[in-house]
């Protein structure tokens, strides 16, 4: 596969960063050496395989990492897939604490990265958990049962709205915080909207 070229309009990103410097442009260069087009997205470089997105660069305090939006969908031979999140469903990465480490693992990389081009050549889709699947947390089922008007507006609300509600509302663990939440959000959910609206 031929190498990609930099994309002007995502230089900041390097430049800007103090910590991870080194080792993101080392995963820029991999990445780029396996022919995928570079853009910005989110405010990170995203590379892409005709208009998809295959991998993404993002840093952290602790790591910087390359993301792969259907690592769920990768064999992952070598066990180094991380889900960021219990509720990230598709998105897997790999971490890096240090150039040396990115060095090490580079044909590794390139091989994960070679994978994730080939599901999306393949048009491998995921299975996307569906949003009666998620639980409602006892303190907002609670409050739907008790307002008829509260389930209408919630149930007109699109899936996915109705579904960062039920993580928000899940997530504290404990139900006090739970039920400020719940209690917080009820205007917002009576007038149609979603948690970030």
């Amino acid at each position: 596969m031929a190498k990609s070229r930099m994309n002007p309009r995502v230089d900041f990103y390097f430049n800007k960063a103090k910590q991870w410097q080194e080792e993101i442009e080392k995963l820029r260069t991999l990445v780029l050496g396996c022919g995928l087009t570079e853009e910005l997205k989110w405010g990170c470089p995203c590379y892409l395989l005709d208009e998809a997105n295959i991998v993404l660069i993002h840093v952290f305090k602790d790591y910087c990492a390359l993301l792969f939006f259907k690592g769920v969908l990768m064999n992952d031979s070598q066990g180094i897939l991380i889900q960021q999140t219990k509720n990230v469903q598709t998105a897997r990465q790999i971490r890096f604490t240090g150039l040396r480490e990115i060095i090490g693992l580079a044909p590794v990389v390139k091989a994960y990265i070679h994978e994730a081009i080939e599901v999306e050549k393949a048009g491998l889709k995921v299975e996307l958990k569906k949003t009666s699947e998620y639980s409602i947390p006892a303190e907002f089922q609670t409050k739907l049962d008790a307002v008829p008007a509260l389930k209408k507006a919630f149930n007109a609300l699109t899936p996915g709205r109705q579904r960062g509600y039920m993580l928000y509302f899940s997530a504290p663990k404990q139900s006090k915080t739970r039920e400020s939440r719940v209690e917080k959000s009820l205007k917002q959910i009576l007038n149609g909207k979603g948690l970030n609206d």
